[in-house]
């Protein structure tokens, strides 16, 4: 009983130094004159105007809040949905899974049932007609059963596709609408590495997202994304969802269709593509009116020339491209192209590099004859071809003539040669007479260093045909290794210039 009271007594004493320690202070506070009280926070309000934005700077911001304001009620949100087949296997364990961690031995091949799911996407456009008419990107739509469109007062229709172009990355799709916002269609030619730009649609799934940025590049090709590239680069935040939306100049207008990204991870790290506006416009048109794109064809192969390469075969210049393969019957082999020709000059302007005579071929319409200049032995011709429609194969050019002659090796450029005979020529899918087959190159070597390989077949050397052994031989007489032997050859159904050089 005594430990209890005791206990109390201290319970009770804790209790009053603990208030003390929180009531004496209050008290204190409110018996203490006014001046000596304690004054309670309060924020200060600044004695200073803040700083004026310099002008030019209000100047800016206001052209990009002028723009997206443009641009933003024509940019949509894309929703797709397609049905994918998928086994029916819970996790996607099959055969190989099971015989690699449990040993077991499949029974006898049966059919597997499959259910179905729903695959989701999202994409963006821009309006480009008052009637329903949107511009994307293909990959965004490509291959779904429905297509949902979202407009920016946050209606929502259903899409069909009007036509596709999966060479260019561009689709047109329409929906049942009337008295849209459309955007405008700017001149991407007049795009300049520095203009800003701003690129807006609907990344990650958020509609109405605008980011900034500039152009880092123009005429960017070989990127690897579509057939024909002349991509806008930009270091405008670009990520997942932005796929088909607009890139937009300082006036609003759009002068590319945003379409890729580079990058490791799958998220924004400052490269991204689009597809100019003048291609995107050009492939549009042509969808509305036709619903496909026809392309014209040339009928060879061309490769850049480049400045040692030019300088071997006697050119003040390495602009033009070089034709590597001339296709048996096209519209170039009936105009008197021969491979070894330099195109310098297409339809009334000049040709500079692959892309540009490519792109500028692909828009030349099906059965227009143009005139093509080339250099032939340092001299100027012009001669008139007629395109041809497009095909998916074009016949490979063929050669014939030539009887079997003995091997040789030439030390000096690192390889050995050999007459094609019936059975190598079978192997390697060549023809007899074609060239001379490269039966070994030195590791060590020019030919080796010039990226040839056993198997490849010389068809030229120094602009000179070589159908056996020795018209090669004859071929390599007086030409100067220091500067350089120009040597047309074939690998399987590809052709191509390679330059041995010493150096």
């Amino acid at each position: 009983m005594r430990d209890v009271r005791l206990l109390l007594v201290l319970v009770v004493a804790l209790a009053i130094v603990a208030g003390g320690g929180i009531l004496v202070p209050v008290l204190m506070d409110r018996l203490a004159p006014p001046a000596e009280r304690p004054q309670a926070f309060a924020l200060e309000t600044p004695t200073e105007p803040p700083p004026a934005v310099p002008p030019d700077v209000e100047a800016f911001s206001k052209a990009m809040r002028a723009a997206a304001a443009r641009v933003g009620p024509a940019v949509v949100a894309i929703g797709t949905s397609q049905s994918v087949d998928a086994s029916a296997m819970p996790f996607g364990f099959g055969d190989d899974f099971l015989r690699r961690f449990f040993g077991a031995e499949p029974q006898e091949p049966q059919p597997k049932p499959k259910r179905q799911f729903r695959q989701q996407g999202l994409g963006s456009g821009v309006v480009v007609s008052a009637n329903g008419y949107v511009l994307t990107s293909n990959h965004v739509v490509a291959g779904a059963d429905e297509i949902t469109v979202r407009l920016a007062d946050d209606r929502e229709f259903d899409a069909k596709v009007i036509g596709n172009d999966p060479p260019t990355d561009i689709a047109l799709i329409k929906i049942e609408a009337a008295g849209l916002p459309v955007a405008a269609l700017g001149d991407s030619d007049k795009a300049e590495v520095g203009d800003w730009v701003l690129a807006v649609g609907a990344p990650l799934g958020l509609q109405k997202t605008v980011t900034a940025g500039i152009i880092s590049a123009t005429g960017r090709a070989n990127v690897g994304i579509a057939d024909y590239e002349d991509f806008i680069q930009t270091d405008a935040a670009i990520n997942p969802g932005n796929s088909g939306g607009p890139l937009v100049n300082l006036r609003g207008e759009v002068i590319g269709i945003n379409t890729a990204i580079a990058s490791r991870s799958g998220g924004y790290m400052g490269i991204g593509f689009a597809v100019p506006s003048n291609m995107a416009r050009d492939v549009m048109n042509r969808l509305r009116e036709k619903g496909e794109v026809v392309r014209g064809w040339l009928g060879v192969s061309i490769q850049n020339l480049s400045k040692e390469m030019a300088e071997s075969m006697g050119l003040e210049s390495a602009e033009g491209v070089l034709v590597s393969q001339v296709f048996e019957g096209g519209p170039a082999g009936k105009a008197g192209v021969k491979a070894g020709d330099v195109i310098v000059g297409y339809n009334g302007k000049p040709v500079k590099d692959v892309t540009e005579l490519r792109t500028a071929v692909a828009w030349t319409e099906p059965g227009k004859k143009v005139d093509m200049v080339v250099l032939r032995g340092g001299k100027r011709e012009t001669l008139s071809v007629q395109i041809e429609r497009r095909g998916d194969q074009p016949q490979l050019a063929r050669a014939g003539g030539g009887g079997p002659q003995a091997p040789a090796e030439i030390k000096d450029l690192g390889l050995q040669v050999a007459d094609l005979t019936p059975e190598t020529a079978q192997r390697y899918g060549y023809e007899e007479g074609q060239g001379v087959l490269i039966t070994d190159v030195d590791p060590t070597g020019l030919a080796a260093k010039a990226g040839m390989e056993p198997g490849m077949l010389i068809l030229q050397v120094g602009g000179k045909k070589v159908r056996n052994v020795a018209e090669f031989k004859e071929a390599l007489k007086g030409i100067d290794v220091a500067r350089g032997i120009p040597m047309l050859v074939r690998a399987g159904d590809r052709q191509l210039f390679v330059l041995l050089r010493k150096r």
